[in-house]
């Protein structure tokens, strides 16, 4: 059920972090897969790492998914590539932490093209690639931040928690066409991003670690099993979730 030889897939976002690591899931699972990135280096290497023998070369790409013409360029490459597409994982985004008062209107507008507004953006275009396929799978990456308040996150969590209530809509609009939408919320995962607000925000390190019943951060490829079963006909009858990957930090008092 979770085999996806045959299948194409895309993710944003893909060439480092939690994105190469749920892209390695697929590619391990027998997808072609296709990644694109703002840094053409950084994702030509992190094609090259999911290289398999007898398998489709992956496809890194470079492109701004908050611009609808590179977005646009971006699934015609797939489509020209790989002949269509199956899956799609939105993951490109970012974050710049500060309090409220200290974000400028130029700063809130650019967090939220970033992590939500592209997300908007590259399901539409990838929309008609999909159901020209006859469905597939739509994957959206949340955070915690979409639940819990963030004092250092504002307009981060506010676009997080919009990645959840658009994954919902997409989901009951596509359904007919049998396209799977969901979302995954990742906890304090160890990535270039988090080591960022660990020199940022005092004893974020230790509330983490007492928070979570796991008792560690999370790694990038903690998301590959989730990744792998929301994109696969194993979650067929899944959709509008938001499937947190935690360690169980959401249910912790």
């Amino acid at each position: 059920m979770m085999d996806l030889t045959g299948k194409v897939a895309l993710v944003t976002g893909g060439n480092g972090g939690i994105g190469l690591a749920m892209a390695g899931a697929l590619a391990d699972a027998g997808a072609a897969i296709a990644l694109v990135g703002r840094d053409p280096a950084k994702t030509a290497a992190a094609g090259a790492s999911l290289k398999h023998e007898g398998a489709a070369a992956p496809l890194p790409l470079t492109g701004d998914m908050t611009d609808e013409r590179s977005v646009d360029e971006t699934m015609a490459r797939v489509a020209d590539r790989f002949g269509g597409l199956d899956i799609l994982i939105n993951n490109a985004g970012t974050n710049d932490r500060k309090l409220p008062q200290d974000y400028a209107l130029s700063e809130w507008n650019a967090l939220l093209a970033s992590n939500l507004t592209s997300a908007f953006i590259v399901s539409q275009a990838a929309y008609p690639l999909i159901a020209a396929r006859g469905g597939g799978k739509i994957v959206n990456i949340g955070s915690i931040m979409s639940v819990f308040g963030s004092p250092m996150s504002a307009p981060y969590a506010a676009a997080k928690g919009g990645v959840v209530q658009l994954t919902k809509a997409l989901a009951t609009a596509w359904a007919g066409d049998h396209i799977q939408v969901n979302a995954i919320l990742p906890g304090w995962i160890d990535t270039e991003m988090t080591v960022t607000a660990r020199r940022q925000v005092a004893g974020l390190n230790d509330r983490v670690l007492a928070r979570t019943p796991a008792g560690r951060w999370g790694r990038p490829a903690d998301l590959g099993g989730a990744a792998l079963f929301l994109c696969s006909s194993a979650s067929d009858f899944v959709t509008g979730i938001a499937l947190p990957v935690d360690g169980g930090y959401a249910c912790a008092a």
